[in-house]
């Protein structure tokens, strides 16, 4: 076995095997199906639906279970065994547990491509949706080895490549999709992993290409066997590694973009299946092939059959690719404490890029009047019927619309650089950030329960919830990290988990067709379009309040990255002070995340920005990063304001492209 592999903290002997833990799914499976059957038509009519509708035509449930529940059902296990099929595939290549279509950003990939297809070049999809959907998987799969190529595809920044990648790609759908909001209207649901089928033809498109994919797995079996052992074992059996990595992942990705052109993203069915199948004793890989691509198969089916026994009860439809996303994601959790990853380090403070500034003071002052400026410009400035036009500083009309724009951008700015500069500190972990580690997406899961779950909740109420969220996030994250001392990859790999039960939830409001919805796409790409001059003033006002409170704890910040005996040394008070930074953490997060969205990436962006131009120590690292945040956002505000005028790009999303791809940027230096 490869040494990065899924490793218990005590040794056991499996008490499952294969056998055993298909049966009973494969049982249970027939009992849902024959349960639906029986409710129906009966089990001998529902039994001859499958080959043709009943007569008389009028049999109107003959002619569901014909045309819409047997190829469902069929689609089902066609969809989780070919994704079952490509996780096995992905992890053996890679040699790491945590690879999938999904977790690797080969589905989102796939998903960007089709949609970008479907509004430009629909001809394209004329010579065969699977292709398009390939290319735009092998474009994430690329972008993911350039990311860890220089860590020798290092488990954990393989798949941290894939967080980034997938959360970059989801936010240029975003991108397609507010512009295009009627057109990619249908895609919503098919985007969140929908089985619903009208027909036999997507069956009949996909059943020959997983079935030529299953073949060819088939027989690269002995060679891709050949991968578990090291470089040199591998080499002296005259294998090419290279050609036979090439073939293996691009097996993975075609099976992915079949699955993925056809019914969506399904979320972790390609991580589940192998995992499980290994935890239960099936080490050898064409065991792992043959029980993954079963066991997938059942577990999607049986997902998708439960979710439409319950579905009659449930006030809004629920994607079946959302459900196995939210149930997921708990699995992830549980399998990151279990990763045995090599050269494990204890967490060492985060250098400063630059070196540090003899005035930083001076520097403070000259950002500040470089946000005025940009500021001005961005309130000023416009363009307009007849092209560029400066307004008045007296037209209140116009102004009224562009200064809460402005003000509310810069102080979601303020506090997302805060809370990034504390939780680096804390974490003396120079990749971590509010977005990053999914506090964010804690904070947006709760935000989103409070906007459909409560009648009208007010600013207070959203603000609480959002923070309760951040908390929960912050707790998940305390717990399955303290035993590790915190390591940063263990801290990025949770929030990977986070995020992706973040867009579980994301994918079922977007799906359900609640007018509210409209709203929350807004939101979630971080649109200012919303903001009045009363919520701007408040949104400030909470900025300011929290950014005077967080200064004095600056001490505090010096001291923590030396180390807990260093800090207990020196009198700090250790549990209480990481308690409060960290509640700090989630009342910041909630409050920006509320006007701005979950994915911006100035948490990241700033402090980072800060430590460049030479702001070192903490007190003129918190000031340094929050000048800089804000001035990120108001900028990002304007230019999405006039980049495409008359249309806008919301300022979340433009934030998210730049710090995404300094995301990438700084992923090669970890």
């Amino acid at each position: 076995m490869p040494p990065d592999v899924l490793a218990s903290r005590h040794p056991w002997r499996p008490r499952l095997t294969p056998v055993a833990l298909c049966l009973p799914l494969a049982l249970g499976v027939l009992a849902l199906a024959l349960g639906h059957l029986l409710d129906g038509p009966g089990l001998w009519e529902g039994l001859a639906a499958l080959f043709a509708p009943a007569a008389p035509i009028d049999a109107t449930s003959s002619l569901v279970l014909h045309y819409a529940w047997w190829p469902r059902l069929a689609m089902a296990l066609l969809a989780g065994g070919g994704l079952a099929l490509a996780g096995v595939l992905m992890q053996q290549v890679l040699r790491n547990p945590l690879a999938a279509p999904t977790t690797l950003g080969v589905a989102s990939g796939a998903n960007l491509a089709l949609m970008a297809a479907s509004l430009m070049a629909p001809g394209l999809l004329g010579l065969g949706r699977e292709w398009v959907a390939l290319a735009g998987g092998g474009l994430a799969m690329g972008l993911v080895f350039a990311l860890a190529w220089r860590r020798g595809l290092a488990p954990v920044v393989v798949v941290l490549g894939g967080l980034v990648v997938n959360l970059y790609f989801g936010a240029l759908s975003m991108v397609l999709l507010l512009f295009h909001q009627e057109e990619l209207k249908g895609l919503l649901i098919w985007g969140a992993g929908s089985l619903a089928q009208n027909g036999w033809q997507d069956v009949a498109f996909l059943a020959p290409r997983l079935a030529i994919g299953g073949l060819l797995a088939w027989l690269l079996l002995r060679p891709l066997a050949v991968l578990a052992l090291d470089e040199a074992g591998a080499r002296s059996l005259g294998v090419s590694l290279k050609h036979l990595r090439f073939a293996g992942l691009g097996l993975a990705v075609f099976l992915t973009g079949c699955v993925v052109s056809v019914v969506g993203i399904i979320g972790f069915i390609g991580l589940a299946a192998p995992n499980i199948v290994r935890l239960v004793g099936a080490r050898r890989l064409g065991a792992r092939l043959a029980w993954s691509t079963l066991l997938g198969a059942l577990l999607l089916v049986a997902t998708d059959l439960a979710l439409q026994r319950v579905s009659g009860h449930l006030p809004t439809l629920i994607p079946t690719g959302a459900t196995t996303a939210a149930l997921g994601a708990p699995l992830l959790l549980w399998l990151i404490p279990r990763l045995r990853l090599t050269g494990e380090t204890p967490p060492r403070e985060a250098r400063a890029l630059g070196r540090r500034h003899p005035a930083p003071e001076r520097l403070a002052g000259g950002l500040a009047l470089a946000l005025l400026g940009v500021g001005a410009v961005a309130v000023l400035a416009g363009q307009g019927p007849d092209g560029w036009q400066w307004a008045s500083p007296g037209d209140w009309t116009l102004l009224q619309w562009r200064a809460p724009r402005a003000l509310a951008a810069a102080s979601c700015g303020v506090m997302l650089a805060i809370a990034g500069t504390l939780i680096q500190r804390l974490t003396a972990n120079p990749m971590a950030s509010p977005e990053v580690l999914g506090i964010s997406g804690g904070s947006a899961i709760a935000l989103m329960g409070a906007i459909f779950l409560l009648p009208a909740p007010g600013n207070l109420t959203l603000v609480a919830a959002g923070t309760l969220g951040a908390l929960a996030s912050l707790a998940v994250l305390v717990g399955l990290n303290r035993g590790s001392g915190f390591q940063p990859e263990r801290l990025l790999l949770t929030g990977v988990a986070i995020t992706a039960l973040f867009e579980a939830v994301k994918g079922v409001v977007l799906a359900g067709g609640d007018p509210r919805g409209q709203q929350v796409i807004a939101w979630l790409s971080g649109s200012t379009y919303y903001v009045d001059p009363t919520s701007a003033l408040v949104v400030a006002t909470l900025s300011l309040l929290l950014a005077l409170v967080a200064a004095p704890l600056a001490r505090w910040l010096d001291i923590l990255p030396l180390g807990g005996a260093t800090a207990t040394a020196l009198g700090l008070p250790l549990a209480r002070s990481r308690l409060v930074l960290l509640l700090m953490v989630a009342l910041l997060t909630a409050g920006a995340t509320l006007v701005v969205g979950p994915l911006s990436f100035v948490g990241l962006l700033a402090p980072h920005m800060a430590r460049l131009m030479g702001f070192t120590r903490a007190r003129a690292h918190l000031a340094g990063a929050a000048l800089t945040g804000a001035l990120l956002m108001v900028l990002a505000d304007g230019l999405g304001r006039q980049l495409l005028f008359p249309e806008e790009i919301p300022a979340g999303l433009v934030a998210s492209l730049l710090g995404g791809a300094y995301f990438m940027w700084g992923l090669r230096r970890l």
